[in-house]
């Protein structure tokens, strides 16, 4: 009874903040830190707000920082980088006070931040020096810039300078009224133009005001630098006496903001922050202890999500409230955590250095956790068994109570105990060297004995009758005990729970069973079969869901399991039913302690989950947004020459056209989520390039394209925030224009040029074919007539050769003719030779002895004779022939050889004849010796060799 009695209290305890609110009191959110290394300016950050798109603006020393949660831009005033204060009205125009200088950020077409200076338009003859714009206020149609000295009131673009009293401190707009201090008026309210003296505010004269806020009850809540804080009801001021404000005046204040309406956040010079409710009760406090880089806040802002940045004296702070989950880590004195419990109203952590506890009576106030005394060391378990609290460490199996350790029950260094069913005066520990028995006796538990059979440790086990199961190297180990419990009476292993599901997952318990998983399906064993058999329907429960590892039942009969280092609940509903929830766990991805899951449900508002840096606190009934979708937006747009920021409130072109010599396009990509940045996960496709969407990575928020071709692209992105929950698509449109030579107007003009040039080449090939036919035409002609030509010339050399052949036949003819010719002349030679030697020897005849007929008669012969010898011409008419058919000859000859003498040109001409040496002698009435010698000298005339013929050169020429 006392152990329910204990949780009682416990729930109560933590019910009671929530009765109200919805504000953390156990552990702290997860906080980011950004140092001036970060955003590349300076120290200190004065005011912080944030536009419609979600992207947040820091004040800073060196200008206007914009982020938005992937990459931080910075805008400067031309005089100096100091700014003070800002405010983002509905137009995205931004209003920034600085060092004498006041104006407004615009973005440009191109959506880079442009500064327009509205204080030139004050006259410098009337205000030598501005000063500092130390507040910037939209208030109803004006914007006012508030110095110490005046107040600028920007109105239908008109500037009106506002004096202050004596010296103004700080202005506040609360709700739809704008406060201003003065040093000597009190507090003023600024209505219709005027200053209107609230009363009995000016006690607050040497009391420097840094915030306002309003009550439930419409009163004012005044907060000054030294003097803490006042309740002003618009008549008087009054103390708030309130644990706040006592830490206000201890620490300083600051300013601050209001937090879900029913929270305030304060900030302090030297303590960080606390938030407390309306009346005063501080819930939560930051400071450097508890993760902030600094203790001095200058401003704090709470963002559309309800998180919390602070602008700090150095750097800038981000406070993640809006999780339903909060740590204990580092700053509470925590590191490793392997098991937690609550027992009598104290939270106890079995970590790597021992067991911590801390009370939860006072809600976990700034005070780290303790040591229970003689645990120091590795504590592996604690566990609440027999209403008694035990612990499994280095230093044996240990009692606890009240913070400290009451009994050692066994020296031995342990794992975990479990009660043996059906047996209660019994129980199992596992140590370092196997397992032991513990007996209770006398309502007290002592070490029994080691069991014997068996070496070596587990990570966890479990109990079923007289069965203890553990999985140890890859194998289900079934060991069955005596019933002395002094000895393991059998040892029996198994390497696969089925024939289709091959290898061992886990070994847990679920509805007092205990279950066997591999591959996410469930077996139980059966000991009358020695066989396991699948359990249908948890493993159901389990189809759709990743593969996983470990598995843990909690005491409300959740089931959470752990899969690729993540952790995932199957949380029971009040009709049986589980709901599977993952994405609150998402940011613990990775810091669970492997193969020590860690859950500690205390109710249904407060889980507890070890960790390897701390232990986490989980509340499923804290209201957030987390499951909202996160919002993903193309940045920036570039190319060569030109960049395009988008996003800043300029209007955006439905489709950007880029010249195809700029077709090297780069994105960046940035989504207003920033809760825990490094989860963030980006995925993108390029239509038109991409064939699918890219794996998604928080290491891709910038993305460019490099030789895109001409066409229409559109760029898609989305984003995934932490907790998994993906956003909608975002795209931009985009068209790269073709080059000169693919435009269509190029195309155009190649379509023309292109029928052009088939038109003009087919007219060309009809010309050509049409003067191909003439000049076939005249070809054909051409080769016909060469063809007669040719067959005239053929029948021309036919003929000639046949006039050859007759002119050869008629010399051979004439040669033959000549010839005989010659030998007739000869023989008439010979003839006429005979008829001289007749006529000679007549002579010698006395013819005075013939009678005179006789005498009439011989003369009359020897006359005759003489007449004939005489009449006789032949030779020479022979010698007049031969020199007319060897014309040609006797000419060639001359010419070639002027020296050649007329009797020479005869011999030629009958060795021409083929005339014989005897034949020659006789015509040439020579010897033959004389032709002999006459040969000779012609061969030496016409220069001829011994070797060669002299009739056949005679015939050559």
């Amino acid at each position: 009874m006392s152990l329910i009695k204990s949780y009682l209290i416990i729930i109560i305890v933590l019910l009671s903040s929530n009765l109200f609110s919805q504000e953390k009191k156990i552990g702290l959110p997860e906080i980011k830190n950004y140092s001036r290394i970060d955003y590349k300016g300076d120290t200190q950050n004065w005011e912080i707000n944030q536009d419609k798109k979600g992207n947040l603006y820091f004040a800073n020393n060196k200008g206007l920082f914009q982020f938005d949660g992937s990459s931080w831009r910075k805008y400067s005033l031309p005089n100096s980088g100091l700014i003070r204060s800002f405010k983002i009205d509905e137009s995205g125009k931004i209003f920034v006070g600085g060092n004498a200088e006041f104006g407004y950020f615009k973005p440009d077409s191109k959506g880079k931040m442009k500064y327009y200076s509205l204080s030139k338009l004050i006259n410098k003859n009337a205000i030598k020096l501005i000063d500092i714009i130390w507040k910037t206020h939209l208030y109803n149609d004006e914007v006012i810039f508030q110095s110490f000295t005046n107040a600028y009131i920007l109105k239908k673009g008109k500037l009106k300078i506002l004096e202050a009293p004596s010296r103004f401190q700080f202005s506040f707009k609360v709700g739809s009224k704008l406060y201003i201090q003065d040093h000597k008026k009190g507090l003023l309210e600024y209505k219709n133009g005027k200053l209107i003296p609230l009363e009995g505010t000016t006690d607050l004269n040497n009391r420097e005001i840094w915030a306002i806020f309003t009550l439930a009850d419409n009163n004012l809540l005044i907060e000054t630098i030294n003097n803490g804080l006042f309740i002003y009801d618009f008549k008087k001021l009054t103390s708030w006496n309130t644990e706040a404000n006592e830490f206000m005046k201890k620490n300083g204040s600051l300013g601050g903001t209001t937090l879900r309406n029913n929270f305030i956040v304060l900030n302090s010079a030297t303590n960080g922050i606390i938030i407390c409710d309306k009346k005063g009760k501080i819930i939560q406090h930051f400071n450097k202890n508890k993760g902030l880089q600094n203790n001095t806040v200058l401003t704090s802002f709470v963002d559309n999500k309800n998180n919390i940045w602070l602008g700090l004296d150095s750097g800038i702070d981000f406070i993640n409230e809006n999780s339903p989950i909060t740590y204990f880590g580092s700053s509470y004195g925590i590191s490793t955590v392997y098991a937690s419990v609550v027992y009598k109203n104290d939270l106890y952590i079995a970590t790597n250095q021992g067991l911590l506890y801390h009370s939860m009576k006072d809600i976990f106030n700034d005070n780290n956790f303790n040591l229970v005394s003689g645990t120091s060391g590795q504590a592996w378990n604690v566990q609440i068994l027999d209403d008694q609290l035990f612990c499994a460490s280095n230093k044996g199996a240990l009692i606890i109570e009240k913070g400290q350790t009451v009994n050692s029950i066994d020296s031995k260094g342990y794992i975990g105990f479990k009660l043996i069913p059906n047996k209660p005066n019994y129980m199992i520990g596992c140590n370092y060297t196997g397992f032991a028995v513990f007996e209770k006796v006398s309502n007290t538990w002592q070490y029994k004995n080691q069991l014997e059979g068996f070496y070596g440790y587990p990570y966890s086990f479990q109990v079923e009758n007289s069965n203890l199961w553990f999985q140890l190297d890859n194998l289900i180990y079934k060991m069955t005990l005596t019933d002395d419990m002094t000895k393991i009476k059998s040892i029996k292993t198994y390497k696969d729970l089925s024939n289709k599901d091959k290898g061992i997952g886990s070994i847990q318990q679920i509805n007092q069973a205990i279950y066997f998983q591999t591959n996410n399906h469930f077996y139980k064993y059966s000991g009358d079969q020695d066989l396991f058999y699948e359990d249908k329907k948890i493993s159901n429960l389990f189809k759709n869901l990743p593969k996983i590892t470990e598995i843990k039942e909690d005491s409300s009969g959740n089931i959470w399991y752990v899969f690729k280092e993540s952790l995932g609940a199957l949380m029971k509903n009040k009709n049986g039913t589980y709901k599977n929830i993952i994405t609150p766990f998402s940011n613990l991805t990775g810091n669970l302690v492997s193969n020590y899951l860690s859950v500690n449900t205390i109710d249904s508002e407060n889980i507890f989950i070890g960790l390897t840096n701390g232990i986490a606190h989980y509340n499923p009934k804290q209201k957030n947004n987390f499951v909202i979708k996160p919002k993903a937006y193309i940045r920036s747009f570039s190319y060569p020459g030109d960049t395009l920021i988008l996003g800043n409130g300029q209007k955006e072109l439905e489709e950007y056209k880029i010249p195809y010599k700029y077709n090297q396009v780069k994105f960046s990509f940035s989504s207003p989520t920033f809760e825990n940045l490094e989860n963030v996960e980006f995925s993108y496709q390029l239509e038109g390039f991409d064939k699918k969407w890219s794996s998604w990575s928080n290491n891709n928020s910038i993305k460019e394209y490099t030789n895109l071709r001409e066409g229409n692209y559109k760029m898609k992105i989305k984003v995934r925030n932490s907790y998994g929950v993906q956003s909608d698509e975002t795209f931009l449109l985009f068209t790269i224009s073709p080059p000169w030579y693919r435009h269509p107007l190029a195309y155009l003009i190649y379509t023309i040029l292109i029928i052009t040039t088939i038109y003009l080449i087919r007219k060309r090939i009809k010309m050509k074919i049409r003067k191909n036919k003439y000049y076939e035409t005249l070809e054909q002609r051409r080769l016909y007539l060469e063809k007669e030509t040719k067959i005239r010339q053929e029948q021309y050399e036919l003929e000639k050769e046949i006039e050859k052949l007759k002119n050869d036949k008629l010399k051979i003819k004439i040669l033959a003719k000549d010839k005989e010719l010659v030998n007739n002349s000869l023989q008439v030679a010979k003839k006429n030779k005979v008829l001289n030697t007749i006529i000679n020897k007549i002579k010698d005849i006395n013819v005075d002895t013939f009678d005179e007929t006789t005498k009439t008669q011989f003369t009359k012969l020897n006359r005759s004779i003489v007449k004939e010898v005489n009449a006789d011409k032949s030779w020479q008419d022979l010698e007049k022939h031969i020199k007319n058919v060897h014309y040609d000859f006797l000419k060639r000859l001359k010419e070639k050889y002027p020296t050649i003498s007329p009797r020479e040109l005869d011999l030629a001409t009958y060795l021409l004849m083929n005339m014989s040496t005897k034949e020659i002698a006789e015509v040439m009435n020579i010897s033959n010796g004389g032709v002999e010698l006459a040969r000779y000298r012609l061969r030496k005339k016409l220069d001829l060799n011994k070797k060669e013929n002299l009739i056949g050169f005679l015939m050559s020429i």
